[in-house]
């Protein structure tokens, strides 16, 4: 079993991406076997088709790393590393591009909602995107992905993608890769409106936990989200129709290993005023340990570099056969 999954350096991570992403690469980390593995990139040559500048490109990356090791990644049992420092991300993705299909990529939902009706000032990365996403995983013959609902149809185009090229060339180089749908998926909201996800990109820092604020800018976060006025009910069915009140269990309920019928029951006929304190101190005593642990990390460049090239090394070492070859199928010289 090998377990591949990619994460943009954009940005610090907030709750949203630790407890629907991160916290479950930390627990297949830690539930492999001695013959599998797990590889963990960030994508940072995904983040480029959004124009940064060079410097904050390279902190975002080193702050990315420090964050998922805070959180729980060991780099001595999982492959972390950045694409940009394994070529053959790039190499691939340009070979894919003679396999993909034009039609397949417009069919691609995710490009439609990014570009909105600017579609002819989008960038070209922005609309390969998904060729680069299948590259990632099929240079690593990855058996398995996690993925959320957001992601389903880019890992049915890597399989397209990988079906193709091994029927045209007539070889058997790439896995079929399937989905990983994790067995506690958590889809967090924004803290102002509970019918959007939680994001970085949300202008308003009050709509986001992340995982470097402090106790009391976390308490001041959930004492002012987004609430309504009735109490509790007393089953999770009651929360139909109430988006905050239903993502604030939720979280509660995803943090505590609890159910959201079981929090209900704790919290019925009362008020948020009540259950907003509780939530806030779970929160604080949850996050306080990976805050404190990026804080020193993020300080030490040269040891988050070293970690990063330590992780492409292996990368670039499990890469290199499925590369190459490629390159022999398709009758390129290399």
């Amino acid at each position: 079993m090998r377990v591949l999954s990619g994460i943009q350096p954009t940005g610090n991570l907030h709750l949203g991406n630790y407890l629907g992403a991160i916290r479950n690469w930390v627990r297949m980390q830690d539930e492999m076997d001695s013959e599998s593995q797990c590889f963990f990139f960030l994508a940072d040559m995904h983040s480029i088709t959004v124009h940064e500048g060079r410097e904050q490109r390279i902190r975002n990356v080193r702050d990315m790393a420090a964050a998922l090791v805070a959180a729980g990644i060991d780099p001595d049992r999982s492959v972390l590393f950045n694409q940009a420092r394994v070529p053959a991300h790039a190499e691939l993705c340009w070979l894919l591009n003679g396999t993909a299909r034009i039609g397949w990529l417009n069919r691609m939902t995710q490009f439609k909602d990014k570009v909105g009706k600017d579609r002819e000032g989008a960038s070209i990365g922005l609309f390969v995107y998904p060729v680069l996403q299948a590259a990632d995983i099929l240079l690593y013959n990855a058996t398995h992905v996690p993925v959320g609902e957001d992601q389903k149809q880019h890992l049915e185009l890597a399989r397209d993608i990988a079906t193709k090229f091994n029927t045209d060339f007539g070889v058997d180089l790439f896995t079929m890769p399937a989905p990983i749908i994790p067995k506690e998926s958590a889809r967090i909201m924004s803290l102002r409106d509970g019918t959007a996800k939680m994001s970085k990109s949300d202008p308003s820092d009050m709509s986001r936990i992340n995982l470097t604020d402090d106790d009391d800018a976390i308490m001041q976060k959930v004492k002012k989200a987004k609430t309504d006025p009735e109490p509790l009910p007393e089953t999770a069915e009651g929360l139909a129709g109430r988006a905050e009140a239903s993502n604030l269990v939720g979280i509660f309920a995803t943090l505590s290993g609890a159910t959201p019928d079981a929090i209900c029951a704790d919290f019925a006929g009362k008020g948020f005023g009540a259950f907003k304190p509780a939530l806030g101190e779970l929160l604080v005593e949850t996050l306080r340990p990976i805050r404190e642990r990026f804080l020193q990390l993020r300080t030490d460049d040269a040891a988050l570099d070293a970690i990063l090239d330590k992780g492409a090394a292996k990368a670039a070492s499990a890469a290199e056969p499925t590369l190459r070859a490629a390159y022999d199928a398709m009758g390129l010289m290399r």
